[in-house]
């Protein structure tokens, strides 16, 4: 194979940058952050990053779009009233089913 040690000249990019991206704040950063917008954006990044990744699937992996925002009304409203995760998760999957069932409705 010519593209052999090409892949693994890759990976090994790949895991020198994911390696540099973790470990250079720990040791450039020693104290802690005073300023409270910085606190709270990193604070919330985590779950902003998962719901602007997360949302484009949500929409799309159904049969309809009318079946996915019926299902993430589901989860919304069962999430605002703290739920669990698997009842959340199984009631937005049951409505999402049920409304696929109703002839018209997509």
């Amino acid at each position: 194979m010519s593209g052999g040690k090409s892949v693994y000249l890759y990976i090994l990019v790949m895991a020198g940058v994911t390696y540099l991206i973790r470990m250079l704040p720990l040791t450039l950063i020693r104290r802690r952050f005073t300023s409270v917008f910085l606190r709270s954006f990193l604070y919330y990044m985590p779950y902003v990053t998962l719901s602007v990744m997360t949302f484009p699937a949500i929409l799309s992996e159904t049969g309809s779009v009318v079946s996915a925002l019926v299902g993430f009304g589901v989860m919304i409203l069962l999430s605002f009233r703290t739920k669990s995760l698997l009842l959340v998760a199984a009631c937005a999957c049951a409505a999402v089913f049920l409304t696929e069932l109703v002839p018209g409705v997509l």
